[in-house]
C-alpha cells in the first residue's frame, strides 16, 4: 500500500469512527499516524522537485502573499495595490513566477507577492504546490482571494495550507514537551485539561515519545497536541477577500456574504473597494510605531519605525545595523511598556505602540 493509499484509508477510518470517550484513544493514534504520513508526503514532494522553492527575498515591514485559485485576479489586484507588473489573462495559471509588488501605505512599507494560483492537491506538489506553500510558509499574512461566484474555493484552499503545516488565525499553543532519557512520560498542567492523560500519552506514543515531561497551559486538543509534536507548523493571520463584485446579483453577493460575513468585497478591475484592502492589510499585521530617541535628544516624531506587535529592542537592534546587538549596552524607554518614563530595558524587552526608545551603543 503507498504512503497516499495509507493516508486515505485512514482518513476514511476516522470519518467511519464516532467519537466519544471510549474512541478517543483509537482516535487519537489515527490521527497522530495520519499528521505523520502527511509530513511523509510532504518531504517526498519536496525531495522530488529538487527541494527547489521559489527565491524570494522578503523586504520592507511585512509580507502579503495572495492566495487564490487560477484566474480569480491576484495579478489584477497586485497591480492594482502597487504598480507591480504582474501578467494578466483570462485563462488559468497566467503567473508562473512569484511577482512581488510593494504597498506604501501610512508610513508602512508591505510587500505582496503574487504567486501561481493554488489548486486542490497543492499539498503533495500538484501545480507547483509546493514552491508556492514554501512562499506561504514565510509570509507575514495570507489574503485568501475569491472569486464572488465561486466561494466554495476556500475550503480547498485552507485545507491545503493545513494539510501543509500551516495554521492559519492560530497561535502556537502553550505546550512544552521536553524530551528525557528516562522516567516516563509526566504531564503537567495549569489548568483543567479536556483531554485525559493516557491520551496524551498515547498520542506521545506514535510518536515513540515514551520519556519526557510535558508541560500544557492551555485547554487543547488532540490535533493541537500533535502540531506541537510535529513541531514544524507555522501560525500566520489571514484575511477574506472577495473579487468580482461589479459582475454578480445581489443573490450571489447575499450567498457569499452569508457564507464570509467578515470578508471585504471588491471588484479589483474596476478599482472598487480597494481602499478597504489596504485597511484590512495594515490592520491584520498588528503595526505599531516606535519613536527613535537619540542620548540626550529629542526623539524624531515624524518618521516613526513602523514594526510588528511584539517586537523587542534586540529585533530593533538587528534591524537597525548589524553591530547593534553585538554592542548593545542598555536601552531607555518611554511609553506604555515602561514601569516609569525613561525605563532602563535590555534586549528581552517587548515594546508597545508609541514607544520611545533610546539605544546605548558600546562604541
Amino acid at each position: 500500500m503507498s504512503i497516499n493509499e495509507e493516508i486515505i484509508a485512514v482518513e476514511e477510518e476516522i470519518r467511519k469512527t464516532p467519537y466519544n470517550k471510549a474512541t478517543s484513544f483509537h482516535i487519537g493514534r489515527l490521527k497522530a499516524k495520519l499528521a505523520r504520513l502527511r509530513d511523509e508526503v510532504t518531504k517526498k514532494a519536496s525531495s522530488k522537485s529538487g527541494g527547489e522553492g521559489y527565491s524570494v527575498r522578503k523586504s520592507g515591514d511585512a509580507t502579503v502573499t495572495l492566495v487564490g485559485f487560477p484566474s480569480v485576479g491576484k495579478s489584477t489586484l497586485l497591480n492594482k495595490l502597487t504598480g507591480a507588473h504582474s501578467e494578466v489573462g483570462a485563462y488559468e495559471f497566467t503567473t508562473l513566477d512569484v511577482i512581488p509588488g510593494v504597498l506604501e501605505y501610512k508610513n508602512a512599507t508591505i510587500q505582496i507577492l503574487d504567486v501561481p494560483g493554488l489548486v486542490k492537491g497543492a499539498a503533495s506538489g500538484r501545480g507547483r504546490g509546493k514552491e508556492v506553500i514554501a512562499v506561504v510558509r514565510n509570509c507575514d499574512l495570507v489574503l485568501f482571494l475569491l472569486d464572488v461566484f465561486q466561494p466554495q474555493h476556500y475550503q480547498v484552499l485552507t485545507q491545503e495550507l493545513y494539510d501543509a503545516g500551516i495554521r492559519l488565525n492560530q497561535k502556537h499553543p502553550d505546550v512544552v514537551i521536553k524530551k528525557q532519557d528516562r522516567g516516563g512520560v509526566t504531564i503537567s498542567s495549569t489548568i483543567e485539561l479536556d483531554m485525559p492523560d493516557e491520551l496524551i500519552k498515547t498520542i506521545l506514543g506514535e510518536y515513540k515519545i515514551h520519556n519526557a515531561h510535558v508541560l500544557i497551559r492551555e485547554n487543547i486538543n488532540m490535533d493541537q497536541l500533535i502540531d506541537v509534536i510535529m513541531g514544524n507548523r507555522v501560525y500566520v493571520p489571514a484575511v477574506v477577500v472577495a473579487n468580482k463584485v461589479d459582475m454578480a446579483d445581489e443573490y450571489t453577493l447575499g450567498k457569499c456574504r452569508e457564507e464570509f460575513p467578515d470578508a471585504t468585497y471588491i471588484s479589483a478591475d474596476k478599482e472598487k473597494n480597494l481602499a478597504e484592502v489596504r485597511d484590512v492589510i495594515y490592520d491584520a499585521l498588528d503595526f505599531i510605531r516606535i519613536y527613535l530617541k537619540p542620548q540626550g535628544g529629542p526623539a524624531d516624531m515624524e518618521e516613526p519605525l513602523i514594526v510588528r506587535k511584539g517586537i523587542t529592542v534586540g529585533d530593533i537592534c538587528d534591524r537597525l545595523h548589524r553591530d547593534f546587538r553585538r554592542k548593545f549596552r542598555y536601552a531607555l524607554v518611554w511609553g506604555t511598556s515602561a514601569k516609569h518614563p525613561g525605563q532602563r530595558a535590555g534586549l528581552d524587552h517587548v515594546m508597545h505602540d508609541k514607544d520611545l526608545l533610546t539605544l546605548i551603543i558600546a562604541k
